[in-house]
C-alpha cells in the first residue's frame, strides 16, 4: 500500500514537472523577444549665443527627435556671445556631470577640440555649423559651395559699387571663414571689388553705417544668421537703402527677406538640421556609428518663400 502511494506521488511530481515545462515552453520565447525599454538618455546642447531666439525650429526638431529617441535635453547658452572659454568649460562641466553625448554650435572649434583631448570623462560630442576635430560627426552646409551660391545671388544683382563682407567669424570659425572666402573668390574673378571687415554680429545693429562709410561700400554680406539679423536690424534703424545677403532660416530673418529687408538667404531646414543632430548624438551614446551628409541648402529670395516646398522647410509647425 505505501508503495502504491510512492508511486502515485513520483507519477504525480513527474506530470507537475512536464506540466511546468510546457508552460515554461511557451512564455520564455516570448519574454526573451520582448524588445527592453532603451535607457533615457541626457544629452546636452550648448549654443554660442546668450539666447536661443534664432533656434526655435531647431529646438522642435531636436526635441522631437528627443521624444521618439528617448532622450532629455539640457539646454545651454552663454552669458556673452561667441565666449569660446565659457563654452568649454561648459561643455567639460556637462561631461563630467554624467551627460551622455553633446551637441554643440562651437564659438572655437579649436577650443572644443582641446577640451575633448583633456578631459578624462568624454562623451560622444556633434557639432553644428563648424566639423570640430574629435566630434562624432557635423551637420552643416557645405561652406564652401553656400558661400560660392550666395555670390552668385548677388551678382545676378549688381551693377557697380563695392561689397563689404562681414567676417562675424572672429578668425576661428571655420565656416563662417570658409563661406567668406568662397564668395570673396567668386566676386573677386568677376571683377567685383571688395572689402572686408571683422565685425561682432551684435555690433552690426548700431554700427552698420559706419563700416559701410569706411570702406565706401554699397553691398552687403554676412555669412551666419546672426550676423545677418543684426546687419538687417542695422539697415531699419539707420534707413540704409544697401542691399544685404546673408544666412539662416530664423522666422526673424525671413520677415525681412519677406519686407525686402534683406535681398536673398541662403537657408535650409533648421528642423531637420536640429532632428539630425540629436539622433546622431543618440546614436552614438548608444555604439551606434551614422554617417553625417551636408544639409541641403537653396538661395531664396522674397517672392520664393510661399512656395509650397519652402514652406515645408521654413515653417515645419504649419506644414
Amino acid at each position: 500500500m505505501k508503495k502504491k502511494r510512492k508511486n502515485d506521488f513520483i507519477q504525480l511530481a513527474v506530470l507537475v514537472l512536464l506540466g511546468l515545462s510546457v508552460i515554461l515552453s511557451i512564455i520564455l520565447p516570448q519574454v526573451t523577444r520582448q524588445p527592453k525599454e532603451p535607457q533615457i538618455l541626457s544629452v546636452s546642447i550648448l549654443i554660442r549665443d546668450t539666447d536661443s531666439s534664432l533656434w526655435t525650429n531647431t529646438r522642435l526638431g531636436m526635441d522631437q527627435a528627443a521624444d521618439e529617441l528617448g532622450a532629455e535635453l539640457r539646454f545651454l547658452t552663454l552669458t556673452t556671445p561667441d565666449d569660446a572659454a565659457e563654452q568649454g568649460e561648459l561643455l567639460r562641466r556637462e561631461m563630467e556631470n554624467g551627460a551622455d553625448a553633446a551637441v554643440i554650435v562651437p564659438a572655437d572649434p579649436d577650443a572644443i577640440a582641446s577640451v575633448l583631448s583633456s578631459s578624462a570623462e568624454v562623451c560622444p560630442i556633434v557639432s553644428m555649423e563648424s566639423p570640430v576635430e574629435g566630434a562624432s560627426g557635423t551637420i552643416f552646409a557645405d561652406p564652401v559651395q553656400l558661400g560660392t551660391e550666395l555670390a552668385h545671388a548677388l551678382l545676378a544683382d549688381w551693377t557697380s559699387g563695392r561689397v563689404l563682407l562681414l567676417d562675424s567669424g572672429g578668425g576661428v570659425n571655420h565656416s563662417i571663414t570658409a563661406r567668406l572666402e568662397a564668395a570673396r573668390s567668386v566676386l573677386e574673378d568677376a571683377g567685383v571689388p571688395v572689402a572686408e571687415r571683422a565685425c561682432r554680429s551684435a555690433g552690426l545693429s548700431t554700427g552698420l553705417r559706419s563700416l559701410l562709410a569706411e570702406t565706401g561700400s554699397q553691398w552687403v554680406m554676412a555669412f551666419d544668421a546672426p550676423a545677418t539679423l543684426r546687419a538687417a536690424e542695422g539697415k531699419e534703424l539707420e534707413q540704409l537703402s544697401v542691399p544685404l545677403y546673408g544666412v539662416g532660416s530664423p522666422v526673424e530673418i525671413i520677415t525681412r527677406l519677406e519686407q525686402g529687408t534683406i535681398s536673398a538667404v541662403a537657408t535650409w531646414s533648421d528642423y531637420a538640421a536640429g532632428y539630425l543632430a540629436v539622433e546622431h548624438a543618440v546614436s552614438a551614446a548608444r555604439g551606434k556609428d551614422r554617417a553625417t551628409a551636408p544639409l541641403s541648402f537653396s538661395i531664396l529670395r522674397g517672392e520664393d518663400i510661399y512656395e509650397p516646398n519652402n514652406q515645408k522647410m521654413l515653417f515645419p509647425v504649419a506644414s
